[in-house]
């Protein structure tokens, strides 16, 4: 699907580098935009133990990708998009 984004990463001129994620979508409600929540250990030496975090992070959505909640998508790092848009969606895993 042919999509007339400019902050497309496939059909745009949006160039994307850095930070390469893989998470799950939990939050569609905005308009072009979804919250990925990554997952990921931090050791903690004191306890000599890790802990599981999370992160949230605002990502564009574009209309030809069209991720939706309990997707596995990739996010990318680009420059800003907005306040906080820093990711733009890059792909989907699993539907």
């Amino acid at each position: 699907m042919e999509c007339n984004d400019p902050k497309c990463p496939v059909h745009g001129g949006l160039k994307y580098r850095g930070i390469q994620l893989e998470g799950k979508v939990v939050s569609d409600k905005a308009k072009k935009t979804v919250i990925v929540e990554v997952d990921y250990a931090k050791y903690v030496y004191k306890y000599e133990r890790s802990l599981r975090k999370r992160s949230r992070i605002p990502a564009h959505n574009p209309d030809c990708i069209n991720a939706k909640v309990n997707d596995t998508v990739n996010v990318a790092e680009t420059r800003r998009l907005s306040k906080t848009k820093t990711f733009v969606v890059t792909g989907v895993m699993k539907k």
